[in-house]
């Protein structure tokens, strides 16, 4: 095994000279000699008549220095060849070729961190393809960038070539991969209204440090350092500096190759205000005073580019709402530098007439076509609307299937069409979890499930779990079919069994098992409505003999038929991490369709989101239920609890009705409830996941249907306050609250500490 050496372009051009002068002697260069045939050296593989004719040369011909020039280029050109001599004796030409060798295979070794196939699909060469140095040495500096772009810039490549018999060869890239090539240090060259730790903050590249082993932020990749410009560039803008410029960012790495030294240079002008929003249009029928009420910006307010576009959103939908498919929204901007103000005029005029052409779609290896293509508002043949494809954009991405959704259009083949380009990347959404937690209702819990939200790539949700508790033993079975029958309907089935020991609040264990069929809906983009029935057995036993008798006389196994409806509103800025928007919430359950049990039941739950500053979110929520016996009266697993996650500083059930005689919750017919909460960083790094938060929760739960003495129902008002910690763990989700109940009832159940953590392996 040898290393590659390199044939220099200098032995070919003398080739051309040596041959030149033999061919040339002085006073016939010009004119050139006659050869009478043209023979073949070395040719074992390539036929001798596929070497002439490469040359362009035939027997006959007058020979000058040029032509022979130009034989040797093209030879060499093909490929083929290692080296390639031509020389004349008498009236013969006589070409001596050395065949390049055969590739047999490609060896991979040393490569620990990138697969041979990711290696493999990457470089150029393949086995019975001819071996030549130039693309040996194009194969090895696209390894070298692979290795680069995942963070490990010490990484080296050489290659290496096994002689085999009959002129062939195995190509080894012998790979040292290196140490990942972290970065040391960001620093900020030019910033003074913000330090160098808030800019750390808004770039997405981190410092190496211990505590980041679960990402790769503090690798240094020149594309995310691009990236990082323009989130410097949108950080500053939407607070108020709309001269602001990224100057330059440098990346110098270490003479051992271990680490960057990266460096922003910025330019952050002067800050804005905005000045008075303006809306002109030469379209008749518009409220313009409708339109500038509607506007996010207010004159005095520092100038936010965030909040120009979400008004561009806010006029394209109310004018697309009232019939102009076809409009242009252009923010017109005007500076003062010496008041150091921004005038925003919008100028709505009536857009170019198009139409969409063809709705493309790539990216998508797995998910079918047809489940994100029924998510586009806009079909071929449609008006287009901005307002149509950016609402399609959240859709796809509302899915939760893929990494990155990108959503443009892009001219047609004539200037009133244009193509609706969607292109993905798609995410795992298959998910085979172990579990492990520990939350004060529950106690220790372990789990283990099967989930797919994109089951064979048509969008369908399947889930499989099985959880064994302290005090909570459940499996169930779910599965849903997100279109059924081709139409906007989602329709599913649920199976299910739930085994609780509620010993400790209410003295018994409780078994339910059943099935459900649901369906849902959409009504508006906001408003969703489902419908749902569930036929389930439910058994109460274990009661002790010192239990409650309104406890007593529920032991046994009875039946439930219901038919339940849900109706949701959700304008929230995101499902996961809301920032702004509220959700408002309405349940109804009718019971009494066969079984053991008549009663309709009426629950109620709203939340808002308010974003006080950057990071500071409030939210305000409240519920409220109550269900009513037909015929019968309510039965203890049908009734209210209150207390716990729901009412922090009281335990589970902890609050209304209960037997002062033996201590056990019985459960109220109605309840209310209500939160008053802020969350908050607490400077730390974004990375660590932790937020702080106070809230104060109020409620109270009340009329229960026994006639036993000993049970006291007050439905008075309890409240607590408290603060607590949330923390995205690399253990999963941690919640820490420290409560104290500030009005209760003497017979009520405290607690100060409420806590939970669980993982997925």
């Amino acid at each position: 095994m040898g290393r590659i050496s390199c044939i220099p372009r200098l032995r070919a051009m003398l080739a051309v000279f040596i041959v030149s002068c033999l061919l040339a002697p002085a006073g016939h260069a010009e004119e050139g000699e006659r050869i009478d045939d043209i023979r073949i050296e070395g040719s074992k593989r390539i036929a001798a008549s596929t070497v002439r004719s490469y040359m362009d040369l035939k027997s006959g011909d007058a020979i000058t220095p040029g032509m022979i020039d130009r034989a040797l280029k093209s030879l060499f050109a093909t490929g083929l060849f290692a080296d390639v001599t031509i020389r004349k004796e008498g009236p013969v030409l006589i070409v001596r070729i050395l065949e390049n060798p055969i590739i047999n295979r490609i060896v991979f070794e040393g490569n620990r961190r990138i697969d041979d196939d990711i290696l493999r699909d990457e470089v150029k060469l393949r086995p019975r393809v001819v071996f030549t140095r130039s693309r040996v040495r194009s194969d090895a500096q696209r390894i070298m960038e692979i290795y680069r772009r995942s963070g490990r810039f010490s990484a080296s490549v050489v290659p290496k070539v096994i002689q085999l018999p009959q002129n062939r060869v195995d190509l080894v890239f012998e790979i040292q991969e290196g140490e990942l090539t972290r970065v040391r240090k960001i620093s900020f060259v030019g910033n003074k209204q913000f330090d160098d730790g808030d800019l750390r903050e808004v770039v997405q590249t981190k410092e190496s440090a211990w505590y980041r082993f679960l990402t790769s932020d503090d690798n240094y990749d020149p594309d995310r350092l691009t990236f990082d410009r323009e989130l410097l560039r949108r950080h500053y803008l939407a607070s108020g500096y709309a001269d602001f410029r990224v100057v330059s960012a440098i990346a110098e790495l270490t003479p051992d190759k271990k680490a960057f030294f990266v460096t922003f240079t910025v330019d952050e002008g002067q800050r804005y205000k905005f000045g008075k929003p303006e809306v002109r249009t030469e379209l008749k029928n518009l409220d313009l005073d409708q339109f500038r009420e509607r506007l996010p910006i207010k004159t005095g307010d520092w100038y936010n580019a965030d909040e120009v576009e979400e008004a561009i959103g806010i006029l394209t939908d109310e004018v697309g709402e009232l019939g102009y498919a076809f409009v242009d929204i252009r923010p017109r901007v005007r500076r003062d530098r010496e008041s150091r103000t921004i005038d925003v005029t919008f100028s709505i005029q009536e857009g170019p007439r198009v139409f969409v052409d063809q709705v493309e779609i790539s990216g998508n290896v797995r998910t079918l076509d047809e489940v994100i293509r029924r998510e586009v508002l806009l079909l071929e043949g449609d008006a287009f609307n901005t307002s149509k494809l950016r609402r399609s954009r959240q859709r796809i991405r509302n899915l939760g299937f893929f990494e990155r959704v990108n959503v443009e259009n892009k001219p047609g083949i004539s200037p009133d069409r244009t193509v609706v380009d969607i292109s993905v990347s798609e995410r795992s959404t298959g998910e085979v979890s172990l579990g492990a937690g520990f939350s004060s209702t529950n106690g220790p819990i372990a789990d283990i499930g099967l989930k797919e939200r994109n089951l064979l790539g048509r969008g369908q949700y399947f889930n499989l779990g099985l959880q064994v508790g302290a005090k909570v033993d459940q499996i169930d079975l779910s599965f849903t079919e997100p279109y059924f029958l081709d139409r906007e309907v989602a329709a599913g089935f649920d199976l299910f069994r739930t085994a609780r020991d509620l010993q400790e609040e209410s003295s018994f264990d409780k078994e339910s098992i059943g099935f459900g069929l649901h369906t849902r809906y959409s009504v508006s983009e906001k408003i969703s409505q489902s419908w749902k029935y569930t036929l389930r057995e439910d058994d109460v036993s274990d009661v002790p003999s010192n239990a409650s008798a309104a406890i007593k006389e529920q032991e046994g196994d009875f039946v439930t038929s219901s038919i339940g409806h849900r109706l949701f509103f959700d304008n929230r800025d995101s499902r996961r991490s809301p920032t702004d928007g509220y959700f408002v919430e309405l349940e109804n359950t009718l019971a009494g369709f066969g079984g053991d049990s008549q009663y309709l039941r009426n629950q109620v739950r709203s939340t808002k989101f308010i974003e006080i500053t950057d990071g500071w979110i409030m939210n305000l929520g409240g519920a409220g239920g109550h269900i009513l016996g037909i015929g019968d009266d309510i039965r203890i697993i049908d009734r209210f609890f209150l207390g716990g996650t729901f009412l922090r500083g009281f335990e589970q059930s902890g609050v209304g009705p209960r037997d002062l005689i033996t201590n056990d919750a019985v459960g109220g017919n109605w309840f209310y409830r209500g939160s008053v909460g802020l969350t908050f960083p607490l400077g730390l790094p974004n990375e660590f996941g932790i937020e702080g938060r106070v809230f104060s929760d109020a409620g109270s739960l009340g009329e229960n249907d026994s006639s036993i003495a000993s049970i006291t129902d007050t439905g008075s008002l309890r409240m607590s306050v408290g603060a607590g910690l949330l923390w995205s763990s690399p253990l999963g989700p941690m919640n820490l609250d420290f409560a104290r109940a500030i009005i209760k009832e003497s017979f009520d159940q405290t607690e100060v500490v409420r806590f939970s953590v669980g993982t997925k392996f």
